[in-house]
């Protein structure tokens, strides 16, 4: 996967940041998104985040760190 790969969310990912939901949980599965970059590289040092792709969301301002396994290419 790169950036700019348009993905989906394949899984169950509940999210509580949501902005029409916040402070209430909301499933993300099925949503269509874009890869905005990698939490791989922090000030020229190598990092291991825990959720390391970062996905911004269509129709909104939106955006989650999601892991490899939870979405697909759309």
């Amino acid at each position: 996967m790169n950036v700019g790969d348009r993905i989906r969310v394949k899984e169950s990912v509940v999210v509580y940041h949501y902005p029409d939901h916040r402070n209430q949980p909301y499933d993300l599965q099925g949503m269509v998104g874009e890869i905005m970059g990698f939490a791989t590289e922090w000030e020229g040092k190598t990092i291991s985040a825990n959720f390391p792709i970062l996905v911004k969301f269509d129709n909104s301002k939106f955006r989650a760190h999601l892991k490899e396994h939870e979405i697909e290419l759309a």
